[in-house]
């Protein structure tokens, strides 16, 4: 993955440190990421919030199971069928205390070369909630 850091003084959230809201979203990322990567379905929505929403070209997404069962068809016998997943984390937009969106790159490497890479955008929507850091909003394309 590719960081790009910020100056902490444009990003100072009143409440919470940068560097402890960053870390969280980064390890949020990370986490489900490798969770696509294992094949691990319930390890890679583990980011989203129970009520998020999911934009797709087909409408709205609503709540974690939806997504889950959106994505289910990728996982297969302990993999992902569509290849392995990475992120830039391009820009970080801090709401307020408790919100922060995140611009990124998406990156499918897909395990057979005969099949060419994906790769899109996203723009996420993380809120702090007791469990931590969690995907309120995901646009992604």
């Amino acid at each position: 993955m590719r960081w790009t850091l910020l100056p902490v003084a444009a990003m100072t959230m009143a409440v919470t440190p940068v560097a402890a809201w960053q870390a969280g979203i980064d390890g949020a990322m990370t986490a489900s990421a490798a969770g696509w990567n294992a094949g691990k379905l319930d390890a890679f929505v583990a980011i989203y919030a129970d009520d998020a929403i999911f934009v797709t070209p087909g409408g709205l997404i609503h709540g974690r199971p939806e997504i889950a069962d959106h994505y289910r068809p990728s996982f297969i016998a302990g993999r992902n069928r569509r290849g392995r997943l990475s992120f830039d984390l391009l820009r970080y937009r801090p709401l307020d205390d408790s919100h922060v969106i995140l611009f990124a790159r998406w990156h499918l490497t897909p395990g057979d070369p005969a099949k060419a890479a994906e790769h899109g955008m996203t723009t996420l929507v993380f809120e702090q909630r007791p469990e931590g850091w969690k995907v309120i909003s995901d646009h992604s394309s």
